[in-house]
């Protein structure tokens, strides 16, 4: 369309002015003028930028208004009120625009959105879209991300984080802040963390394949049903951490909340920390733990070795589980 009104408008302007004048040069400023006036009439302006087209300083409402765009890239774009703005498209950039409305980018792949605002109404709004990058964003809206294969973010803030990042395949985050809500990073794989402050509840449950460097997480029910995570550096406050897990390893941590580490398979702790509430520790789990500092109480460690400054408490009663040998070591 926009190739056919560029067409059309030089053969209007541009031959008649060349038959008035006879001087190409003439010609050419005057259609160059004539253009740009056209497309600022609508407020919009499109051009070619390499193989992309822009779209800039306008918006869009109702159902679908970009539905099936390709390599365009939307600069100062608003999408308002209404749903799928932006749909089952390809090779898409958004740079300082504001989302309103529900659903507005789904189907997408091969997008990167930065310096960008999505509203509180703009909930479920990324979903089904592969090959993302995010950077230097805010989100209110809740319900983000979903059924996603590799997805970026990179200094974003998600201030409404309820069920966001579920079933992401390949999720790489980096300096990201998530605020309340619950269950993020439900059911998700292949995910590397550098960066995470978070204060939502029940984070990487049912996850495979993470590594998390420097979070600062407070949460309930952390690393539940997970297996292959490895996590450096980093705090994890809130009771029943690393529940029926398998293959857990967290290297300089501190932990804080009760009973943590209860059901784990092949858990490994290097170097880590534990406030005096964590009590009921590592109960019927096979544990490697090298611990700085005093622990409060263990209770009925399955198998392993725990050694440790100082320990409270150990409890060992008739529910414990086979083969029942595991070796607490205070150091001296």
């Amino acid at each position: 369309m926009k190739t056919f009104l560029k067409k059309r408008l030089f053969h209007i302007f541009c031959t008649k002015k060349r038959q008035e004048t006879g001087k190409m040069g003439i010609n050419t400023a005057f259609c160059v003028v004539v253009l740009s006036f056209f497309f600022r009439i609508f407020a919009v302006e499109f051009f070619a930028y390499g193989i992309m087209t822009i779209i800039k300083n306008t918006e869009f409402g109702g159902e679908r208004p970009l539905f099936g765009i390709h390599d365009t890239r939307l600069e100062n774009v608003t999408i308002t009120e209404g749903e799928s703005g932006i749909k089952c498209c390809q090779n898409v950039d958004a740079d300082h625009c504001r989302f309103i409305g529900k659903y507005p980018w789904w189907h997408v792949d091969g997008s990167l959105i930065t310096n960008c605002y999505f509203e509180v109404g703009s909930r479920s709004a990324i979903w089904y879209s592969n090959d993302m990058v995010m950077r230097d964003s805010i989100i209110d809206g809740p319900k983000f991300f979903r059924e996603m294969n590799n997805l970026t973010l990179e200094n974003v803030q998600i201030n409404d984080a309820d069920e966001t990042f579920w079933r992401v395949n390949g999720l790489k985050i980096r300096n990201v802040k998530l605020h309340e809500g619950t269950y993020p990073f439900m059911f998700s794989q292949n995910i590397d963390v550098d960066g995470l402050e978070s204060d939502s509840k029940y984070v990487f449950q049912y996850c495979k394949d993470v590594v998390v460097r420097h979070a600062k997480i407070t949460t309930k029910d952390s690393f539940w049903e997970c297996e292959n995570v490895t996590v450096y550096d980093s705090e994890v406050n809130g009771e029943y951490v690393g529940w029926h897990s398998k293959n857990l390893k967290f290297v300089r941590c501190h932990f804080t909340g009760e009973q943590p580490f209860c059901y784990v398979e092949q858990l490994v702790l290097e170097d880590c920390t534990f406030g005096a509430d964590c009590d009921r520790m590592f109960e019927d789990s096979d544990v490697q733990a090298t611990i700085r500092g005093a622990v409060t109480n263990i209770k009925n460690p399955r198998t392993g070795r725990i050694e440790a400054d100082a320990v409270g408490s150990v409890t060992i009663d008739e529910y414990i589980k086979q083969p029942a040998d595991c070796e607490i070591v205070i150091r001296k």
